[in-house]
């Protein structure tokens, strides 16, 4: 094959060599703008995991790298005058401009052909069989066929300078200083025995209020330097690029994403069409505070070269191959990236957190690293910081005890403590008859109450027979409802541990549908009633019936029900009330600009929307008791252009703080059939964290979170306070029981009639860890042998 490589960057480079090394007949050419030998920028970072992979695709570069490397295990985090070290984190760092060096003499031995000093601006100038795009994230080939390409290029809030100092740092060192402006943060890591790199970082408003932008280069690198002064021992910080001036030093990190990854170029006389595949910063970037620029450059040409060779004489089923394994992998690190740019952005976020807390977040600001991998990690450093959190719930370890994660500390609400920060969520069962909850919601929510969480919600318990989601619903309007769920509410307390509380709502325009397993938001066949919501609408377009505006009377109305409903929920004896705000129910009706178009008092303005809910909730808090709590739930995000957005979302919050509710159940979407959410795991939480910690109010978070290590990463980061559990849930009722003895934490209460299954379920699952550990290491093969008992 002809390749010429545009770029001659770590992707270029690498991919040229891994070409020539695997077939010396290619003929491979790497075209670079700038003189031989010559970068800008300081250092880079590869994990452990990162060097193993170049080690099998061309072991005589990855010996030179590695012994070009400086290895630290540590991350040092320097926050309020603390300093918090974790271990086992497993980084090489090296020079930029050696690491380009050795694939620069790697390539000239393999018989590559490098050209300097030349900037492409014709690709139709070369004539090969492939041509890669590795030109940079300001590519001009990826802006030539941008039709093709489809970038989306996000450039983050934040303005950094790359610079370097003499001052050698022993680990991977974060420091944070605030200022008269706001807040800054360095990200410093040794490259070589002389060199660190030392980056500077700072959200634009912060950079401009400074003066930032108006100093000289000197003047800027002075400022970092007296900023910095305790870190830097007495080392001035450098500069390498000559060829910036003044505030152009500082920049903003551009997020690349692509569409497509490859155009095929129409050559003149019926010649084939040439192929441009985008590899590196031209395909993608992912932000430096997780280190992964360079990595996935070179990932991306070890994986070319390797779908070219999985696919001989088919080169467009090569690149498709290639983009396709491609995209997968690097959107994952990109997401990644993504949320640790973004903690970066808002640390003035978490700087209310003390140190120890703070730096915690740090650590599992990308969700890459989670609670129990910290403790693969450096397994002291967690445990002592589970102490420390504990303490503040009012725990002091016992002697020869284990740690206490942070799932299973307490929280106390008003007059309410709760054991543990799991809650069962609320979840339609479309059981009851006529509104009332009968023997399987006893069985439902009671078995779930002796299954170790700390609160047990009811579903959305509906404050009228036209409140009602379904016939299935259950409702809080009649005799037999209050006394039906003082049943259950009785026998949680006498039989379990757990508090149980009552989510009252109203469907508004979601109202008269059928069950959901006989067709969810499907209207009914016969017997539908009337619907009202803020305004009129039609949830399912063409589908389901038109809701018509609530009248004055209409609210006057629903407020009492509302107020009946809590009166009666104080009667039955809940411990907690919670009042449903989100999923385009009523009273998610008034918040959202889709659903509601009124043109009084109570639509428009972000606050007139607010009015009538916070009406609501004014109502209940009277009627509810003073040492018992109130939360909210709310769609943060309707993932729809127009909607309610995460900023909305905050101010929402704040608002019924400012009301006296105690906690924001924090959900999103299932207002309006046009969303488009982006799950994940925990794909919710975001949302509670920016509630939480901007609004200063408590929040649950929900969505996507099934394991032990999720509800610890998310309490211990001060993300959320508590954590609904849902769909696990369902699938098994002593869901916190068994995540306790899954992570091998076997200090928790079984209900007296369980005890007998609590030993031997984690005696089974002690022995399950004990024979993971045991084939760590092993091959597939071994592995195999071990499990046939052969070995």
């Amino acid at each position: 094959m002809r390749i010429v490589c545009i770029g001659g960057g770590p992707a270029g480079l690498y991919f040229g060599l891994l070409m020539k090394g695997r077939n010396p007949q290619h003929e491979v050419t790497v075209i670079e703008r700038n003189r031989p030998y010559d970068t800008f920028g300081w250092g880079v970072v590869f994990s452990d995991q990162t060097l193993g992979n170049l080690r099998a695709a061309d072991a005589p570069s990855a010996d030179a790298i590695l012994d070009a490397f400086n290895h630290w295990d540590d991350i040092e985090i320097n926050f309020r005058g603390q300093q918090v070290r974790s271990s086992g984190h497993g980084f090489c760092g090296i020079g930029r401009k050696r690491l380009l060096n050795i694939l620069q003499a790697r390539c000239e031995e393999l018989g590559v052909k490098l050209v300097f000093e030349t900037q492409v601006t014709d690709d139709t100038a070369y004539e090969a069989d492939l041509i890669v795009a590795c030109d940079g994230a300001n590519s001009a080939i990826r802006q030539k066929y941008a039709a093709t390409y489809q970038p989306d290029i996000d450039m983050r809030d934040c303005r950094f300078v790359w610079l370097g100092t003499k001052k050698l740092f022993d680990a991977f060192t974060f420091a944070f200083e605030e200022t008269e402006w706001g807040w800054f943060q360095a990200h410093a890591y040794r490259f070589d025995d002389q060199t660190s790199t030392f980056i500077v970082e700072t959200p634009e408003r912060v950079w401009r209020a400074a003066g930032l932008d108006e100093m000289s280069k000197e003047d800027s690198i002075a400022f970092c330097e007296k900023l910095f002064a305790k870190y830097l021992d007495g080392h001035p910080l450098l500069s390498n690029a000559a060829h910036l001036r003044g505030s152009s030093q500082w920049i903003r990190f551009p997020r690349v994403v692509n569409q497509e990854w490859v155009h095929w170029r129409s050559n003149a006389n019926g010649a084939r069409p040439t192929p441009i595949v985008l590899m590196g910063d031209a395909a993608h970037t992912a932000h430096f505070s997780i280190g992964s620029g360079t990595k996935l450059a070179l990932e991306d040409s070890i994986e070319l070269a390797n779908s070219i060779g999985e696919h001989p004489g088919d080169l467009a089923a090569a690149l498709q191959h290639y983009t396709e394994v491609r995209s997968v992998g690097v959107l994952r690190i990109q997401n990644a990236a993504r949320n640790s740019t973004e903690w970066f952005e808002h640390v003035d976020r978490y700087t209310s957190f003390e140190p120890e807390q703070f730096a915690y977040s740090l650590l599992t600001r990308s969700q890459r690293i989670s609670h129990e991998n910290l403790r693969e990690r450096d397994a002291h450093y967690l445990s002592a910081f589970e102490d420390w959190l504990a303490t503040r719930s009012g725990i002091e370890r016992a002697p020869a005890k284990h740690s206490v994660p942070p799932m299973f500390t307490p929280f106390t609400l008003r007059g309410v403590t709760l054991k543990n920060r799991v809650v069962v969520s609320p979840m339609a069962q479309y059981s009851a008859v006529d509104g009332v909850a009968g023997d399987y919601h006893l069985m439902h929510l009671g078995a779930r109450a002796m299954g170790g969480a700390a609160l047990v919600m009811t579903e959305m318990t509906c404050v009228s027979p036209e409140a009602r989601i379904t016939p299935g619903c259950p409702g809080m309007y009649a005799p037999a409802h209050l006394a039906a769920w003082k049943r259950i509410v009785d026998f949680v307390h006498a039989q379990s541990d757990a508090k149980i509380g009552m989510q009252l709502g109203h469907a508004g325009a979601k109202a008269s549908t059928r069950v959901s397993w006989e067709g969810i938001d499907q209207p009914l066949p016969e017997g539908n009633w009337p619907l009202v919501s803020a305004s009129p609408q039609q949830y399912l377009h063409g589908v389901s019936q038109w809701s018509r505006e609530a009248s004055r009377e209409d609210l006057r109305e629903i407020e009492a029900q509302f107020v009946r409903s809590a009166q009666m929920a104080v009667e039955a004896g809940f411990d907690w009330l919670e009042l449903h705000c989100a999923h385009g129910y009523f009273l998610s009706s008034f918040l959202s600009p889709l659903t509601n178009h009124r043109s009084d008092e109570y639509g428009g303005s972000l606050q007139n929307r607010l009015r009538y809910p916070l009406q609501i909730f004014a109502a209940i808090r009277k009627v509810w008791p003073a040492d018992k709590p109130i939360s909210v739930r709310i769609s943060a995000h309707d993932w729809v252009d127009g909607g309610t957005t995460p900023d909305d979302a905050v101010e929402i919050a704040r608002a019924f703080k400012a009301a006296g509710a105690d906690m924001i159940d924090v959900s999103s979407g299932q207002v309006s059939k046009a969303e488009k959410p982006v799950y994940g795991r925990m794909f919710q939480t975001p949302f509670a964290d920016r509630i939480r910690n901007e609004a200063g109010i408590a929040t649950i978070a929900v969505g996507a979170i099934s394991e032990a290590d999720h509800v610890n990463s998310i309490i211990a980061a001060g993300r959320a306070d508590l954590c609904a559990v849902a769909r696990p849930h369902l699938a098994n009722p002593s869901w916190t029981l068994n995540e306790a003895a899954k992570i091998g934490y076997f200090d928790v209460m079984w209900p007296k009639q369980y005890t007998a299954a609590k030993s031997q379920l984690e005696r089974n699952l002690e022995r399950e860890r004990a024979q993971v550990a045991a084939n760590a290491g092993l091959s597939p093969q071994e592995r195999a042998q071990r499990a046939e008992g052969t070995v």
